[in-house]
């Protein structure tokens, strides 16, 4: 992380303290989230069960879940670039883990369905604040690592959930930790409040307004990064909601195996994330890394449900959990590189609207096919078609971002 100059040692360590306060903080925060929305997929089959609900009405909670924190995306970027991102942080995440805290308390489908919608609204005000918070604290050329350490929270609850979730579930039912896990993110919420810190800013906030975030609809590049992005986080999306049904229905392994499984994924998830964007940050290259990664998902994808031996299928499984996430700083990274760093707020958030396009529409669909076909075999290999896709539209996005770059920052609109 960045320090103040040599000259001024106290107030360099107590900044670099601020830092690691506040990027601590986020990441704990995140893991919290995390832990919030992921037990939902680990606890799909008990919450099928208890709701009386059908595979594609499954697939409707998390529709309701991504939908409104999709439409926020924009909002909150330019919120965070207008107001700063601290307070919009400490108002998602406590917001969204009370709407968790009602999920775990109600019985009824639909009124599961409203409260995981209007936590989406309240999500959004973690995504965008939440990487501005993290990546303020780093210099520009590190900026893609900081990105990806970002998401280290998120993945760090998912391994927790997966190592301790199937057992208290088994114990307790899927309501008692998700009243467990709220209630724990709720008090992380007031210690981020407290100790966290936005970075001193050398001048005034730059001013931006709702025109800006308009105007960015009239870049190409925008609308590539937008495509990545859909199939991007659909691929996630699709991969994370849909695994621990894939292993328990198509292949009769129990829900114990199958939160060790998803532990897994995220333990590798969470490290290649970072790994890529420092790999981003020192080839200095990011559409290498994305249109690699996406090419490795388009044979991982297929392979999920081809294979047949279970060794073999957790090779699939693994080396799609390392790559899934592989470019995430990377593709953020290239806007932010482009339009510069006043609209990176709203830059950071149009991306991630269509990213989460891309998640509803991937993980309501992958539930259809599991009804219509009875297995989730041309749900995945769809994925590996659209990550085929990507690979095309990363080869425009490359050329694209050098003639911008060459110059000086205009893109084509």
């Amino acid at each position: 992380m960045s320090t103040e100059h040599a000259s001024n040692p106290p107030a360099g360590r107590t900044l670099k303290r601020d830092g690691t306060t506040t990027v601590t903080l986020v990441m704990v925060c995140q893991g919290f989230q995390a832990l919030s929305m992921g037990a939902i997929s680990l606890f799909l089959p008990l919450i099928r069960e208890d709701l009386q609900i059908s595979f594609s009405q499954a697939g409707l909670l998390s529709v309701a879940a991504t939908l409104t924190y999709a439409l926020g995306q924009i909002p909150a970027g330019y919120l965070s670039d207008r107001f700063g991102p601290k307070r919009l942080f400490f108002i998602g995440i406590l917001g969204s883990m009370l709407l968790s805290l009602l999920v775990g308390m109600v019985e009824t489908f639909w009124l599961v369905l409203v409260f995981l919608a209007v936590s989406g609204v309240f999500r959004a005000l973690l995504f965008v604040p939440g990487l501005a918070l993290i990546s303020s604290w780093f210099p520009p050329e590190r900026r893609a690592t900081a990105l990806g350490l970002y998401t280290v929270g998120s993945f760090g609850g998912n391994i927790f959930l997966s190592l301790v979730g199937p057992s208290l579930a088994n114990h307790f039912g899927w309501r008692v930790p998700f009243i467990l896990f709220a209630v724990a993110g709720a008090f992380a919420a007031f210690l981020y409040l407290a100790f966290s810190r936005e970075k001193p800013r050398p001048g005034p906030r730059q001013k931006v307004g709702m025109l800006d975030a308009f105007q960015l609809f009239r870049y190409k590049i925008m609308w590539i990064c937008g495509a990545i992005q859909f199939v991007r986080l659909g691929a996630v999306m699709g991969f994370n909601f849909w695994l621990p049904s894939l292993l328990v229905a198509d292949r009769g392994m129990t829900l114990q195996a199958a939160g060790l499984v998803t532990g897994m994924c995220a333990a590798l998830t969470m490290f290649s994330n970072t790994l890529g964007g420092y790999v981003s940050d020192r080839l200095k290259n990011p559409p290498l890394v994305i249109g690699g990664s996406l090419a490795i998902l388009a044979c991982t994808s297929v392979l999920l449900v081809l294979v047949e031996p279970i060794p073999a299928l957790l090779v699939a499984v693994a080396v799609n959990s390392i790559f899934m996430q592989f470019y995430f700083g990377p593709l953020f990274v290239v806007p932010i590189e482009v339009l510069g760093q006043r609209v990176a707020g709203m830059s950071t958030g149009f991306s991630n609207f269509f990213a989460n396009v891309g998640a509803l529409v991937f993980a309501f669909a992958l539930g259809v096919v599991k009804d219509r076909a009875g297995s989730f075999t041309w749900g995945f290999i769809g994925i590996g078609v659209a990550c085929i896709i990507g690979v095309l539209l990363t080869i425009a996005l490359a050329r694209m971002r050098y003639v911008a770059l060459r110059e000086g920052n205009t893109p084509a609109r």
